[in-house]
């Protein structure tokens, strides 16, 4: 076999990969890890078990790896653009987190919470996504992703706070889609749950109030200064950095 020829196995492998973990974000997005079984797993994507056997190894490896695509798009959504200026990018970091949450939210739920029990590689791809998530903020408010330890740790409970309320949100949003359309319940529930865009502003104004706390405590990190009308309602999401 030629490169050419070695070059082209290498790609339909890759694509044929990623199918399989597509296949499975679905599949473990409505049913739990012990329920399915790879002889269901196979008959859902259509394949032989020893196909996923081959890429995967186990279905323990085919759940890690789906929970490590997962985690990809979660960071690529979160990072957002490097190039943007610094308050829009923090803006869009906790929109394509929530935007992320509220499309994916079996997924969500598993890197939030640590997947299956307390598997320790679950855990661990958590604890690195947090890192990362941490560190795209600290960029974003300070222009480095390199803080203080006291600084990371009011980061890091600003995130726990974050992902607390993203969990409490979806899962009402999860129970509100059960609610019959046209009853009083979908009208007290609409009422009920704020949109991405309300919630990435409340977000937003909390990460200030850290960030000014931040401050307080680690004089290196002084809070960005706030514009003129940063509190007015147009610009709900402009304190973060003071920058527009």
């Amino acid at each position: 076999m030629n490169n050419s020829q070695q070059r082209g196995t290498s790609e339909r492998s890759q694509v044929r990969r990623a199918e399989l973990i597509a296949i499975g974000r679905r599949l473990f997005a409505d049913t739990s890890y012990d329920a399915l079984s790879m002889d269901d797993i196979a008959k859902q994507a259509g394949v032989a078990k020893g196909l996923i056997y081959y890429y995967f190894k186990s279905k323990r490896g085919y759940y890690l790896a789906i929970v490590e695509d997962s985690v990809a798009e979660l960071v690529a959504r979160a990072a957002g653009e490097p190039d943007l200026p610094k308050a829009e990018r923090v803006r869009r970091t906790v929109d394509g987190y929530l935007h992320y949450a509220e499309h994916h939210q079996a997924a969500y739920r598993t890197i939030v919470t640590g997947g299956v029990g307390s598997d320790a590689e679950v855990l661990a791809i958590r604890d690195a996504v947090r890192e990362e998530l941490v560190a795209t903020i600290a960029e974003g408010a300070y222009g480095s992703r390199a803080v203080p330890p006291l600084a990371r740790l009011a980061l890091v409970g600003w995130l726990s706070g974050v992902e607390g309320t993203t969990l409490e949100w979806i899962g009402a949003l999860a129970a509100d889609a059960q609610v019959d359309p046209g009853t009083a319940g979908e009208a007290e529930s609409a009422a009920r749950q704020p949109d991405r865009d309300r919630l990435g502003a409340l977000l937003v104004r909390q990460l200030r109030a850290t960030l000014t706390v931040i401050g307080e405590f680690v004089p290196e990190c002084p809070p960005p200064p706030l514009p003129e009308g940063a509190f007015e309602p147009t610009g709900d999401l402009a304190p973060v950095t003071g920058r527009s």
